[in-house]
């Protein structure tokens, strides 16, 4: 039997990079193919009928619920790649087919797709689409505590994973293929985007002033004129931050409740 081939299903080009890299690595694996929003990836799972489907749950159009109800009998095996915490995991780890958390490990990826490639090949259909309504029913429960808690950041330091409150963060920067996040008195690197945050994020909370920061609304102190037209804003734990040119008339319009200090 050929190797199987696998769909990478995410709205975030970096992850899926990351995914394709780490599939290249499994020399078993026969072809891959990549999507990025819900109607896409139900398209492409049309054409190429994946044997595998990595699919995240939060996506454009829709979300990973979505593309398994409408995917066409016999359902690929399905491996969720999926930024819930730890605690919302456990709601349906008895029923999931299997599931990998944002940052994805290399071990574990390897065994979660051996695992995958493994149930390919033995699988009764009848098996798969029970499993797959099963996974659907426990993912939704799961979502709801998601939900729930999607206020909450959960970061890896070390080997544990440490819960931060939105409403703790003061915040975030870009840092390569991070996210650092700053809190009082400490500051944690999260694996993300920071365009993906941007959406995640409430606007009536949190603004982008640079291509490289979004801060806390209630965080900002002082805004001041910097040369050539610039701003400054100083937040309330002394950091100073110059906003982007592109974010000047926007931040202008958003604080406009707040006074700018004379030069």
């Amino acid at each position: 039997m050929s190797g199987p081939s696998v769909l990478i299903a995410d709205d975030e080009p970096l992850a899926r990079r990351r995914l394709a890299r780490l599939l290249d690595k499994l020399a078993w694996v026969r072809h891959i193919e990549e999507a990025a929003d819900v109607e896409e990836t139900l398209r492409r799972a049309d054409e190429m009928r994946p044997d595998i489907l990595l699919l995240d749950i939060q996506m454009p159009g829709g979300s990973g619920f979505d593309v398994l109800e409408r995917l066409r009998q016999p359902p690929p095996v399905v491996i969720f790649v999926t930024a819930f915490d730890h605690h919302a995991l456990r709601a349906f780890e008895a029923n999931a087919l299997d599931y990998l958390t944002k940052p994805v490990e290399p071990g574990r990826f390897r065994s979660a797709l051996e695992r995958a490639r493994a149930t390919v090949e033995s699988r009764r259909t009848a098996d798969r689409i029970t499993e797959l309504q099963e996974t659907i029913a426990a993912l939704k429960r799961a979502l709801g505590e998601r939900t729930r808690n999607a206020r909450d950041f959960w970061v890896k330091v070390r080997d544990d994973h440490v819960r931060v409150a939105q409403e703790s963060i003061l915040r975030f920067q870009a840092e390569g293929d991070y996210v650092r996040i700053h809190v009082a008195g400490a500051q944690y690197l999260y694996q993300d985007s920071l365009s993906a945050l941007e959406r995640r994020l409430p606007a009536e909370e949190f603004m982008r002033i640079h291509r490289s920061h979004i801060v806390r609304r209630d965080a900002v102190l002082r805004i001041r004129p910097a040369p050539f037209a610039a701003l400054m804003i100083t937040l309330r734990d002394g950091t100073e931050i110059r906003v982007g040119r592109t974010y000047t008339a926007a931040v202008r319009s958003q604080l406009n409740h707040k006074p700018v200090d004379a030069p």
